[in-house]
């Protein structure tokens, strides 16, 4: 007679073959490469707290703005390192690099030209930069109000590498005025100032907020400052500028200077950044630029700058949010570091969470099969004992004695189960199985009439 089976031995799964283990360890260290992963993203440090921004000459309109945005953004905790230049042209130079350590500049409308502008990107444009040609005649009856009228005449057109000498040429190119019919020099704006009132020149461009001490002091001079008539005209060719109106008696009430309403061209201050700026930056440069350029002006009313009138860059995504939402949720509520601090986090620990949600909704399905599989192994053995019952057609004593061992061991298992009180229906549901295969022995026992 064969020794009889133990229980389970019909169902017993077989040993984890090479190639399976192989699977599970390869597994488990994809996932541990994971979670190393994402400690390290975690611990890290959020973004730099340093920015460092090309601006322009040390007493420019661009080191105002940036050594206005300076102690805004120290309040954020955000140092703003900055860096002069010689002006829009080499701002430009300076962000295009994309191996340069500046991020952040100041950038003229109309400057780029057709340069490949694609790795910048433009947070707002925050302000007009009046262009201004003032002018002297030995005729004081004289006026000009057309720029082809400085034909043969001494002209100052700005400096190398700034905005104001493209734009200069530019215009004056298009009233078919260059080197061959006048004189053009390329001279800082104190040189201009100067070589104006000693008469070595006969006009100049200058470029600036009419408050700036250069405007201040051209305009409360004799010199005359010319008003663009073909203003209209101009603006359509050059899209990059704007038409503004400088007002009678803005310079002096009490003088009356000037004595009639100006037409002046303009170009934009753009601040452009690369697009390498972490999002959030750009949110803190936007609040600085929108405390310091929203002020009403003589040619803007308030809350006109900072916009998005900008066609020589492609918006950023976060400029495009900030001025259809402002900033987002956390950022209005929280100190800057502790928002972006949660933000990344949140971002990490998102995919976690929808894994602990789904667990915890599964934990309790989990658990009531962990509890179950504890009687479906011997719901198998039994089913597996009766089939052989039913496939051997004449059983031996040996086989009913084996038999009715196995049926016993199993009852005798089942009585040991260890399981919650509120499966103890299941376990009654076993020991009614069991009963039905034991009535089945019996009826299959040769001794049986």
């Amino acid at each position: 007679m064969s020794r009889p089976r133990p229980p389970l031995h019909r169902i017993q799964k077989p040993p984890m073959t090479p190639r399976k283990l192989k699977m599970v360890i390869f597994g488990g260290l994809l996932l541990l490469i994971g979670v190393i992963w994402a400690v390290v993203i975690v611990i890290q440090p959020a973004i730099q707290r340093t920015i460092v921004i090309t601006t322009g000459a040390d007493d420019g309109i661009y080191r105002g703005f940036a050594n206005k945005y300076a102690p805004l953004l120290k309040k954020e905790g955000i140092t703003l390192d900055i860096r002069p230049s010689t002006g829009s042209v080499q701002n430009f130079d300076r962000l295009q690099d994309p191996n340069s350590e500046y991020e952040v500049g100041f950038i003229q409308s109309g400057t780029t030209n057709d340069a490949d502008t694609s790795n910048l990107q433009a947070i707002a444009a925050v302000s007009y930069e009046p262009i201004w040609v003032f002018y002297r005649t030995s005729n004081p009856s004289e006026t000009i109000d057309r720029l082809a009228q400085l034909r043969g005449k001494r002209v100052s057109v700005g400096v190398p590498g700034s905005g104001l000498l493209i734009v200069a040429n530019q215009l004056l190119k298009q009233s078919s005025i260059d080197t061959s019919n006048a004189t053009l020099l390329q001279w800082t704006a104190d040189q201009a100032y100067a070589g104006l009132e000693a008469g070595k020149l006969d006009a100049a461009f200058f470029i600036g907020r009419p408050d700036a001490d250069m405007q201040q002091k051209l305009l409360k001079s004799n010199l005359k400052l010319m008003n663009f008539a073909q203003a209209d005209a101009i603006v359509q060719v050059f899209p990059s500028l704007s038409k503004i109106t400088f007002p009678r008696a803005s310079t002096s009430l009490v003088d009356d200077l000037p004595q009639h309403d100006v037409t002046l061209l303009a170009a934009t201050a753009m601040l452009v950044a690369k697009d390498t700026l972490h999002p959030a930056l750009t949110y803190v440069l936007l609040d600085s630029a929108n405390e310091v350029h929203n002020q009403e002006d003589y040619f803007t009313p308030r809350g006109y700058f900072p916009n998005q009138n900008i066609q020589d860059f492609t918006l950023s995504d976060e400029t495009k949010r900030y001025f259809k939402t402002g900033r987002p949720f956390l950022q209005r509520y929280l100190p800057f570091w502790l928002a972006n601090f949660i933000e990344r986090r949140f971002l990490i620990l998102l995919p976690f969470m929808a894994l602990l949600i789904g667990l915890l909704q599964a934990i309790p399905k989990m658990y009531e099969a962990r509890m179950k599989k504890r009687l479906v192994a011997w719901y198998r053995e039994i089913k597996s004992l009766e089939d052989e019952i039913w496939d051997t057609k004449n059983p031996s004593v040996e086989h009913i004695a084996q038999w009715r061992n196995e049926i016993e061991e199993i009852d005798a298992n089942a009585n040991h189960i260890r399981i919650p009180h509120q499966y103890f229906n299941e376990v009654y549901a076993l020991k009614q199985a069991i009963k039905v295969v034991r009535d089945r022995i019996a009826s299959r026992s040769p001794t049986v009439s």
